[in-house]
């Protein structure tokens, strides 16, 4: 028997202070600032408005969090940080943070409500328009939303872009392909694949702008549309990357039946997500990012490996396996 922990139980429960702490440290830029060059404590509360009775505190507290490093009382990103929270870096995942902070922190405060009507607790919930919508009509916004979207997905992208026996095939369709970085992955790992990424027309031109700086604009190209009004594009391997979680378990089924129908006999769905383990009791990510989907969808919810490979044999895939590809995200492989 495990002995009692108290220090867990208090960590967990005040979670939201460090999560705070990050998140107003990505809001102020404070990464992409120490990505020049290291500051004390003095340069970094004037450039940021910092006030004297906090700062410090602030800036320890992200030491201690191992975000920060302090020397001769100079702060310094760690490598984790000037990776992944510069800016300036393509490797930035700070987008999803910030979408965090300035959409998400807020609804979770409703989390307690969502539990208890299944009623999602975004912009929607006193009837305003759903957020997604005005998003892909400001082309900015939706620019971002769209590398940010990149960020939390790249490391699955090149982990599948390597794993999957490409070989095989000949041409890849990615389905709610965003920015385009999965068919973008698998196309500069495998130059005999041809591509296409499909989603909403509002997402095109920044498809193909992010197309031309990978250099794959002859080998991959851009497909509109809406794949609840059409059928999918045809190609010999579908993909599906944190889509699957956005919609209730009938959307779900359908989707999986439409790659069936726009794989050819031997092609390939390969879908992923953050999968939650068989037993449920492991993945707290995965289990986490479903109570996220009742915060933001109207039926998503995140979902095991063998939840997925029976829709997938409901379809008539007739051969299924899960893969883990990195971090909290797996993948379902289903072959027709």
């Amino acid at each position: 028997m495990s002995e009692p922990r108290v220090d867990h139980i208090m960590q967990v429960g005040l979670g939201f202070w460090a999560s705070k702490a990050l998140l107003s440290a990505v809001e102020m830029e404070l990464f992409t600032e120490l990505a020049k060059h290291p500051e004390d404590l003095e340069s970094l509360q004037a450039r940021l408005a910092l006030h004297p009775r906090s700062a410090r505190d602030f800036l320890d507290c992200l030491v201690a969090l191992g975000f920060l490093e302090r020397i001769d009382g100079k702060y310094s990103n760690t490598i984790s940080a000037d990776i992944f929270l510069d800016k300036r870096k393509p490797s930035y995942i700070g987008g999803v943070l910030e979408m965090a902070n300035h959409r998400l922190y807020s609804p979770w405060g409703n989390l307690t409500e969502a539990l208890r009507t299944g009623q999602q607790q975004n912009e929607s919930k006193d009837g305003a328009p759903n957020p997604f919508t005005a998003l892909y009509a400001d082309p900015a916004r939706l620019k971002g939303f769209l590398k940010a979207m990149t960020g939390i997905s790249r490391g699955a992208n090149l982990a599948i872009a390597k794993k999957f026996p490409w070989s095989n095939y000949k041409s890849a369709v990615d389905v709610g392909t965003a920015q385009g970085d999965l068919i973008a992955q698998v196309a500069l790992a495998q130059p005999h694949i041809a591509g296409i990424g499909f989603d909403l027309p509002e997402v095109g031109p920044i498809f193909e702008d992010y197309m031309e700086e990978q250099g794959l604009t002859d080998r991959v190209r851009f497909s509109p549309g809406s794949f609840f009004e059409r059928a999918l594009p045809e190609a010999d391997v579908v993909m599906m990357g944190h889509i699957l979680h956005d919609w209730n378990q009938d959307e779900k089924r359908m989707l999986i039946r439409k790659a069936y129908e726009a794989i050819p006999e031997g092609g390939a769905l390969i879908a992923y997500d953050s999968m939650i383990d068989d037993d449920r009791s492991k993945n707290a990510f995965g289990l986490l990012m479903s109570l996220n989907m009742l915060i933001e969808t109207p039926g998503g919810f995140d979902y095991t490996g063998t939840d997925c490979t029976g829709w997938m044999k409901e379809a008539g895939f007739r051969e299924t396996r899960v893969e883990h590809l990195v971090g909290p995200d797996s993948m379902a492989v289903g072959i027709k």
